[in-house]
């Protein structure tokens, strides 16, 4: 195997663990906070600051996050995402060491397989020829706009849902999954597209222009602050077996779908490595999926607290 499949997805491997192993802390975090009202931002927002264990766990989310940036600008969305949605099985390993959340079978088949979806990820990346997948780093704006400005509002829209009505709804973890999942698929797109300043442009001083004029990182921006608010307020008041892969799940396949297409990635040419992609790409869809069908317990939190104030 060459080693730029192996560079990529070891690069992709480290986003993952990065980016969830700050979540694990932010979740500690949470538990020792007041809960927290979605519809007072600035007071949200402090809370959250002046939290240095939060602070820790956001810290290491945007070492994943910068690590993202980087992998998209030489591997495919093919190859990167079903790595980066391998970060639901260490969530669930994490949450039995760290959290003491006992993990049952369903879940401990789950991080077996996306083991195995690694593995054939690797395969399916190997050799130095034939593999037919060109890395893309543009999209035209038009379509870009035509399809992340709906994606966003309806995230937006779906992630604040459960903050209405006077009861809490049982599909909030859904909920808040689903919308936050859109939002940062939004902003998944936007990293891809931030990508090809890094190869389209030379020198620092070059990419740093070239990063502050473009509108992806403030697409990037946006969505993600949105999404982190909402993210931080589900987190806290549902559980997490059930908030994270619901997330993850529509995140990925957003980004795994919209980002091929508009990036015009193609699929590997030689029939068995174009089957082991698409059996990865598989199987991490059906661990999410099931993952996300697991009925949660309530937790504390704002859903279930603020209401009685």
């Amino acid at each position: 195997m060459s080693a730029g499949p192996l560079a990529g997805i070891s690069l992709a491997l480290l986003a993952a663990t990065a980016y969830n192993v700050g979540l694990i802390q932010e979740k500690r975090a949470l538990a020792r906070m007041p809960a927290l009202d979605l519809r007072r931002v600035p007071r949200l927002i402090v809370g959250l600051v002046t939290e240095p264990a939060w602070l820790a766990g956001f810290a290491l989310m945007l070492v994943g996050l910068a690590c993202q940036v980087v992998v998209l600008t030489f591997e495919p969305v093919s190859v990167v995402q079903p790595v980066l949605a391998s970060g639901v099985a260490l969530v669930l390993v994490l949450s039995r060491l760290v959290l003491r959340e006992r993990l049952g079978t369903v879940e401990t088949w789950c991080v077996a397989a996306m083991a195995v979806c690694v593995v054939l990820l690797a395969a399916s990346a190997g050799g130095a020829s034939g593999t037919g997948t060109g890395v893309g780093h543009h999209a035209d704006p038009g379509w870009m706009a035509a399809v992340a400005i709906p994606s966003a509002v309806v995230g937006l829209l779906v992630a604040v849902s459960p903050l209405r009505g006077r009861s809490v709804a049982p599909t909030a973890a859904i909920r808040f999954g689903i919308g936050t999942g859109l939002l940062y698929g939004v902003a998944a797109l936007a990293i891809k597209a931030l990508s090809g300043i890094l190869v389209g442009h030379h020198g620092a001083a070059g990419i740093a222009a070239g990063l502050v004029t473009s509108p992806y990182l403030y697409v990037f921006g946006g969505c993600s602050a949105a999404a982190m608010l909402a993210y931080q307020v589900g987190l806290q008041s549902c559980r997490a077996s059930i908030l994270v892969p619901v997330s993850t799940a529509t995140g990925s396949m957003y980004f795994l779908i919209a980002g091929t297409w508009l990036f015009h990635e193609h699929l590997p040419a030689s029939p068995g490595k174009l089957g082991l992609r698409l059996a990865a790409i598989a199987v991490a869809g059906l661990v999410v999926i099931t993952l996300s069908r697991q009925a949660p317990e309530p937790a504390p939190g704002y859903l279930a607290g603020a209401r009685r104030r």
